[in-house]
C-alpha cells in the first residue's frame, strides 16, 4: 500500500488517456482500460502493450482529489459489438430540452475512427446512439487523415459542441496536417461544419479541447522526430511532449496560434519514456493536469508498458490563457477537504488497496469490495473526526469480519464487526478506541464470500 503518495489515482488498475467532467460537485475521470490488455497477455511472452485487446473504459470519481470512488468499467465491446477497440475517451455534458444532463463520451475505435456513447448519468448506463463511428477514414470532406482517432470534445459558452481528432503519417514529419476540428450538430452525434486542419508542428496524436475565457484551447502530443525544422517564435517542444494552440475562431485555420509546450514526456520527469496524453480540468477553483505514465507497473513486476492515470496541479492564467509548464510527481495533489466519516461512504472509495476484487452490483457505477484471496485491505485518507463517534456500521453480505484500524493494516484497532448474512444487511459494532482529528482509516476485510458495500461512523 502506498504511503504519502497520491499518484497514481488507482493502484489496482492500469488505465490511461484521461478525460474528465464535473457533475454535482464531483469530478469524474475516465480512461483507457490498459488492465484489459494486461489481463489478456499476462503469463505470455508479450513484451509490449499493443492495446488490441482493449474494448472497455474505466470510470472513477472524487470530491477531494485523494480518495477515488471506483465506478468500474464501461463495456464498450458489449454496448457496441461492431468496434475494434475503445481507447482515449473524451467527455462533455449538457442540459438538454428534457431537463436532464446528458453525457457525450467519444472514444477512439482503434485508429480507424471515433465512436460515441451517451448517458444521462456520469456512470451510465451507456448506450450507442449511432451503431457506427461518428467519423472514420471515409467520412466525406475529411481529406487525408489516416488515423481519425484520439477525440477531444468541448462545449462552448453558447452550448455548441466541438470535436477534434486525428493522427497518422501526413505531409511531413514537421507539419503532418492530419489533425482536424469541426463543429458538432445540435444532437452532438453529427457534424455541422467542414473539417478544419490545425497547423500543429510535429503533431502525433492525443488531441483534446478546452474552452477558457471565450477561447478555444487545442492540446496535442508531439511526435518523436528530431526537431530539425522550426518556424515559430517560441522554443521548440521537447520530444513527445504536450503542446497547445488557442483561437477565438476555431473554423478559421489561420487563426490558430501556437503557444508552447506545457508538459514534457514522462521520461523527462524520471519515469519510463512512453506516449503522452493529457486533459486540463478546473475543479473547485484550481487547475489540474490529468495525465498518464507507467509508474505502477513495477509493483506488478511487469514491463509491458501498461499505464496509470495521475493528477498534479498546473498554473493556468485564464486572462491570457497561458498554461505554465506542468510536472509529473508521485506525491500528486493535496486533499481539498477531509472525508466525512459520518455520512454513508462507498466501500469502493479508496486511496490505496491490497488484495481487492471489485464486483459489479445491479446499480450502474456501484461496486462491491471483495477479498481476492480471503483477506483484503482498503484505505481512505484524511477522514475528519470532529465529534466522538460511538459505533461503526457497514453494509455487507457473506460470513466474515471487518477490522477498522488507524492508518495501516496493523494500526490501532478502532472497531471490529463480525457478520454472517445471506444478503446485504447493515451490521454494526461499538468502538474499542476513538479516532480523533483528521486521520487515515484502514479496513481489513476477511472472508471468502464477503461483499462490502458501504460504511459509516455513528
Amino acid at each position: 500500500m502506498r504511503s504519502g503518495e497520491n499518484n497514481p489515482l488507482l493502484d489496482f488498475n492500469f488505465n490511461a488517456d484521461p478525460t474528465s467532467v464535473e457533475y454535482e460537485g464531483r469530478l469524474y475521470v475516465y480512461g483507457t482500460n490498459d488492465h484489459q490488455q494486461y489481463d489478456s497477455v499476462v503469463g505470455t511472452d508479450a513484451k509490449n502493450n499493443t492495446y488490441e485487446k482493449i474494448k472497455s473504459l474505466v470510470m472513477m470519481s472524487t470530491d477531494d482529489m485523494v480518495n477515488w470512488t471506483y465506478h468500474g468499467l464501461i463495456d464498450v465491446g458489449k454496448i457496441s459489438p461492431w468496434i475494434m477497440n475503445s481507447w482515449a475517451p473524451s467527455i462533455a455534458k449538457r442540459v438538454e430540452k428534457d431537463g436532464k444532463t446528458h453525457f457525450y463520451l467519444y472514444y477512439s475505435d482503434s485508429g480507424r475512427g471515433v465512436g460515441v456513447l451517451t448517458a444521462t448519468s456520469p456512470v451510465g448506463p451507456w448506450s450507442d446512439p449511432l451503431g457506427k463511428d461518428i467519423v472514420e477514414q471515409s467520412t466525406p470532406g475529411l481529406g487525408h487523415c489516416p488515423a481519425p482517432f484520439d477525440p477531444g470534445v468541448v462545449i462552448d459558452d453558447s452550448g455548441t459542441g466541438w470535436l477534434s481528432f486525428g493522427g497518422g503519417a501526413g505531409d511531413s514529419d514537421y507539419m503532418p496536417g492530419t489533425n482536424r476540428i469541426a463543429k458538432l450538430g445540435d444532437d452532438m452525434i453529427s457534424f455541422d461544419s467542414e473539417f478544419v486542419k490545425i497547423d500543429a508542428p510535429y503533431f502525433f496524436e492525443a488531441s483534446e479541447l478546452n474552452f477558457i475565457n471565450g477561447t478555444w484551447v487545442y492540446t496535442y502530443n508531439t511526435n518523436w522526430v528530431d526537431r530539425k525544422e522550426w518556424h515559430f517564435d517560441v522554443d521548440k517542444p521537447t520530444t513527445c511532449s504536450m503542446c497547445y494552440f488557442t483561437t477565438k475562431t476555431p473554423l478559421v485555420r489561420e487563426s490558430w496560434k501556437f503557444r508552447h509546450n506545457y508538459l514534457k514526456n514522462p521520461g523527462d520527469y524520471g519515469f519510463d519514456w512512453g506516449n503522452n496524453h493529457t486533459h486540463l480540468q478546473k475543479y473547485k477553483g484550481k487547475w489540474y493536469i490529468i495525465y498518464h505514465n507507467m509508474m505502477l507497473q513495477d509493483s506488478f513486476n511487469t514491463k509491458l508498458g501498461v499505464r496509470s492515470i495521475c493528477i498534479d496541479e498546473i498554473s493556468v492564467n485564464e486572462d491570457s490563457v497561458d498554461i505554465k509548464m506542468g510536472e509529473m510527481t508521485r506525491k500528486g495533489v493535496e486533499q481539498l477537504h477531509p472525508l466525512n466519516p459520518y455520512i454513508r461512504q462507498q466501500a469502493e472509495t479508496v486511496a490505496a488497496t491490497e488484495g481487492v476484487d471489485f464486483v459489479n452490483s445491479d446499480i450502474p457505477g456501484n461496486m462491491y469490495v471483495r477479498p481476492a484471496d480471503g483477506e483484503c485491505v482498503t484505505l481512505v485518507r484524511g477522514a475528519g473526526f470532529d465529534k466522538s463517534p460511538k459505533k461503526f456500521k457497514a453494509l455487507v453480505s457473506g460470513k466474515g469480519e471487518i477490522e477498522v484500524r488507524k492508518g495501516t493494516p496493523d494500526g490501532t484497532l478502532i472497531s471490529a464487526v463480525k457478520f454472517d448474512n445471506d444478503t446485504l444487511k447493515p451490521v454494526s459494532a461499538n468502538l474499542v478506541s476513538k479516532p480523533e482529528g483528521v486521520t487515515d482509516i484502514c479496513f481489513v476485510v476477511k472472508g471468502d464470500s464477503v461483499l462490502f458495500d458501504e460504511w459509516t461512523f455513528e
